[in-house]
């Protein structure tokens, strides 16, 4: 089924003399790099239609572009000062950036190849692209005209000497340099074309009839093969497609005044920042590159070859055909069934007993609902929002506004820090301004991350508060991809806590005496560190010691030495960690009671949970469980506003430990093992005895898609064989 079994040992890229802190911890980077061949590797799963494996590479060459802008930029910036601190194995910045050269140039050429693996059996299926053997005559002539009409129009040559100053080449830029021969005199030119970025990359050209094979062509080979219609009166000698990424890290300096006017000017110099990487096509002009390489400034870039295709993200738009039959079968989440009961009224159904709603596996309408019906119901007299990503069209921003228009007091915590989304929370923050919302930007120092929503209605007399806690974003586009938890109550000590966090966020007011909450940057820490504590104690005593957690990056060095502790006492420990994971687990001494595993598939494993055995095996009624917007990262600690919401309700405390939980511990068929000695991955469907049988987690809740009622379906007996998950066995 899976063509890639095993991913690139961490270690193959790390000096041979070890440190100490080496011996105990993972490289972040390398970790991360990793965890993209997981993703590449969903690209070659022979089980996934062709345009969800193209998507798949897509996502690999989007994830690595991210990488190189913000990671390997900060580590290149840091090696410019000479001030870069040592990363939690011990390397300097300059160490990394040497590991890291040879990890990217390792996996753009397995980018590459798959891409060569994937053009044949999409050429079977009637998609074709960089193909210039489908070009036929009449082809030929449609391109040609669409060049003269669409092209060249918007595009503009540039002479490259002294007279002409060497153009800017944007973030992700994409451009051809031309040597050229002027035929009258044969004097030489150099010649650059950049191409737009408000045109599609690749150029669709049409079908003649119904069913007819789709051909694709870049843009800039279509610059490249008319050229001569470009410079008539050229001879044109050799040309070459390069790419430009840099560095897009945003840095919030202390003395910044006004936030918003600080962002807006941040965004225009982000555009503009040092180049961190140069790509080349395989067969682009030496001359040529010395004169990138003079121009674009590489101090410290890493610059790539390929023969394949630049800009591998761009494949997105290729995913994009219509052809139902090389995706994914459509799903269509339910709606909880819970609110349903109740007429689709979610104040009456939250106030009966908590509610836990699976993304996108139960629908993220509900939130959105939740926050229409406080909208328009006369007895709501406040709404308060967090708002970290909320996507392009937000259902969230109309109902907020909609709100405020009816005379409701609505406050939004706009946190303009969110990477990539700085301008759309700029824009989003203008709007609601103007509806009338009162809109607050948090901390100068921290970023507002935590996901909640705060009603208040009148009811008999008297106030009762409704509450929302969420372990991913409002956004509605990644709500129907990303795998998350959203909890809705009405517990009053929760509420009085969420009003607190508020009042931390909007006027600095630090919250005393939280009845239920943990807050970073104030006291989750200490309440995770209590809890492994605990762990740990039992296991000494000889009491049923466990815990089972789930969270996307697992970096934070005081987690991972309070889990070793806890390891060394005899806890069993089971971590899924989709991403990066700096803790070795298996270790011997060190870590042998923990496991780790990633879990890539349709579905972007995104919830953060935690539970803890509490003196009983896991899972069980004893157990502490929790959800969290937070990810086991110093960032997320330390520098974040932050919500561990603890999960009290019975009913819903079964459902997140012995339905979620549980079922992304039994997967097989997603999952990935970490070996803690190296730093490989390894299916878990390789390791699998005979007598476990398979299961694959995203399948069963798409079959199984509402949490209301199954009470323990999946518990039985079913509890994972931790000893068969520590790696290669």
């Amino acid at each position: 089924m899976h063509s890639e079994a095993m991913s690139t040992p961490v270690s193959d890229y790390l000096p041979s003399d070890r440190s100490a802190s080496d011996e105990r911890y993972f490289n972040r980077e390398l970790s991360w790099l990793a965890f993209n061949e997981r993703v590449l590797a969903e690209a070659c799963n022979r089980a996934y239609p062709l345009l969800e494996r193209l998507r798949f590479l897509s996502i690999s060459g989007s994830n690595l572009d991210e990488f190189m802008m913000i990671r390997v930029a900060g580590l290149a910036g840091q090696v410019r000062s000479g001030v870069g601190k040592t990363s939690i194995d011990g390397r300097t910045p300059g160490q990394q950036l040497a590991a890291i050269t040879g990890m990217v140039r390792k996996l753009e050429h397995r980018q590459q190849g798959t891409l060569t693996d994937l053009m044949p059996l999409l050429a079977a299926q009637g998609i074709h692209f960089a193909s210039e053997q489908r070009v036929d005559a009449a082809a030929h002539e449609w391109l040609r005209q669409y060049f003269l009409s669409h092209i060249i129009p918007v595009i503009t040559p540039q002479a490259i000497d002294p007279a002409h100053p060497f153009p800017f080449v944007a973030n992700r830029g994409i451009g051809a340099l031309f040597n050229l021969v002027r035929e009258e005199d044969e004097s030489r030119l150099v010649e650059m074309v950049l191409i737009p970025a408000g045109i599609p990359r690749f150029v669709r050209v049409p079908q003649e009839k119904a069913g007819e094979e789709a051909l694709y062509v870049s843009v800039e080979r279509l610059v490249c093969r008319f050229a001569h219609l470009l410079f008539p009166g050229f001879r044109i000698e050799g040309d070459g497609v390069f790419r430009v990424l840099r560095d897009s890290d945003i840095e919030v300096e202390e003395e910044a005044e006004d936030l918003v006017r600080y962002f807006r000017t941040a965004i225009q110099r982000r555009r503009r920042g040092k180049v961190i990487l140069l790509e080349l096509d395989d067969a682009f002009d030496p001359d040529g590159e010395t004169l990138l390489r003079e121009q674009l400034g590489l101090e410290q870039a890493i610059v790539t070859k390929t023969e394949g295709m630049l800009g591998i993200s761009d494949l997105s738009q290729i995913v994009g055909e219509d052809r139902p039959d090389l995706k994914f079968a459509p799903y269509a989440p339910r709606y909880p069934e819970r609110v349903m009961e109740h007429d689709g009224d979610c104040f009456a159904a939250i106030r009966e007993k908590d509610i836990i709603v699976h993304h996108p596996y139960e629908s993220f309408e509900v939130v959105v609902d939740f926050l229409r019906q406080a909208a328009n119901d006369p007895a709501v007299v406040s709404i308060k929002q967090t708002l970290y990503r909320a996507g392009h069209q937000s259902p969230v921003i109309a109902a907020l506004v909609e709100a405020a228009e009816a005379g409701k007091s609505v406050t939004a915590v706009v946190e303009l820090k969110a990477r990539f989304d700085e301008e759309q929370n700029l824009k989003w923050a203008a709007e609601l301004e103007r509806a009338g919302v009162q809109v607050i930007y948090g901390f100068l120092d921290w970023k507002t991350h935590a996901k909640v929503s705060l009603v208040v209605r009148q009811e008999d007399e008297a106030y009762r508060t409704y509450c929302h806690f969420g372990t991913g974003n409002y956004h509605p586009v990644t709500a129907k991809i990303y795998t998350d938890l959203s909890y809705f109550t009405a517990d009053p000590g929760l509420s009085r806590d969420a009003a607190k966090l508020f009042n931390f966020v909007t006027g600095y007011v630090e919250p005393q005496d939280l009845e239920g909450l943990a807050v970073s940057p104030l006291n989750m820490r200490e309440t995770l560190y209590r809890h492994i504590d605990h762990e740990t104690e039992n296991a000494r005593e000889g009491k049923p010691a466990a815990i089972w957690a789930k969270f996307n990056s697992l970096t934070e060095k005081g987690v991972i030495d309070r889990l070793y502790a806890a390891s060394q006492a005899g806890v069993e420990i089971v971590l899924v960690v989709r991403g990066i994971c700096c803790l070795r687990p298996g270790v011997p001494g060190l870590s042998e009671t923990i496991t780790v595993k990633s879990i890539i598939g349709r579905f972007l494993e995104h919830s953060r949970i935690w539970a803890f055995g509490n003196g009983a095996p896991l899972p069980s009624e004893e157990a502490k469980v929790f959800i969290t917007s937070a990810d086991a990262m110093s960032r997320n600690l330390n520098r974040r506003v932050e919500v561990l919401v603890p999960i009290r309700n019975q009913t819903v405390h079964d459902q997140v430990l012995e339905q979620v939980l549980l079922a992304n511990l039994l997967d097989t068929e997603q999952s990935w093992l970490l070996d803690g000695e190296d730093g490989s991955y390894e299916r878990a469907e390789n390791v699998r005895e005979d007598d476990e049988p398979s299961f694959n987690l995203h399948d069963y809740f798409m079959t199984n898609p509402s949490l209301s009622g199954r009470g323990g379906a999946l518990k039985e007996s079913r509890v994972p064989k931790l000893s068969l998950r520590r790696g290669r066995a």
